[in-house]
């Protein structure tokens, strides 16, 4: 994703003497009244309002032929590939480039109907876009904020890291907020995940494209 601003509490409210533990609660407001232009999509990650346009054509290039070949390999599953589709978490909220999720996921449909609970998901892939904040996000934040929600396997497929890497993050800590086992992989060669709906399907060249050479 690439972000157009980060819109803390005061940017989206009225500056109210508000206690910390009803700050979820009015960013989860805040977020709900929100009204975006076409092409705009808006997250609450870790306490920030998090305004983003639509990625660039690489961008959804990866993304596509990433959700493409998972189609193929979850078909007869009862698991699906999902894009643009809110993730909910205890009043956070995510959308992100691609995630496995039930394939009914009704039961898991918030009572709001605005989106789907994190438990319902299995993984989770980010594909980073360029700038300090969106490498930031997607790199830290939003992988303390996976692995506090619970979400199994988080895959980053990141153009900015080295000459190119996807990282294979598993067995989250939900209380430390971290990831235990990490698989970093470089552009070129194959990633492969070890476990949950898509274990076995692989990374490679063929959705990432070759590593950059400088």
């Amino acid at each position: 994703m690439t972000a157009l601003a980060h819109e803390t509490l005061e940017a989206v409210m009225p500056k109210v003497a508000t206690p910390p533990s009803d700050l979820d609660d009015v960013l989860w407001q805040a977020w709900k009244a929100m009204e975006l232009p076409e092409g705009y999509h808006a997250e609450i990650v870790e306490r920030f309002i998090e305004v983003s346009p639509t990625g660039r054509y690489s961008h959804g290039r990866i993304a596509n032929r990433l959700r493409d070949k998972l189609v193929v390999f979850l078909a007869g599953s009862e698991f699906a590939a999902c894009q643009d589709i809110n993730v909910i978490h205890e009043r956070k909220v995510w959308i992100p480039d691609l995630c496995i999720a039930l394939e009914a996921s009704e039961e898991h449909v918030t009572e709001d109907g605005i989106g789907i609970k994190a438990s319902a998901v299995q993984l989770i892939v980010e594909v980073v876009s360029p700038g300090s904040d969106n490498i930031t996000r997607d790199r830290t934040r939003k992988r303390r904020a996976y692995a506090r929600a619970g979400i199994p396997v988080y895959i980053l497929i990141d153009d900015y890291d080295e000459h190119g890497i996807v990282t294979v993050l598993t067995a989250p800590d939900p209380d430390k907020a971290v990831y235990d086992d990490e698989d970093r992989v470089a552009y070129g060669t194959t990633a492969t995940i070890p476990e949950g709906p898509a274990k076995g399907f692989t990374i490679g060249e063929e959705i990432t494209g070759p590593g950059r050479t400088a």
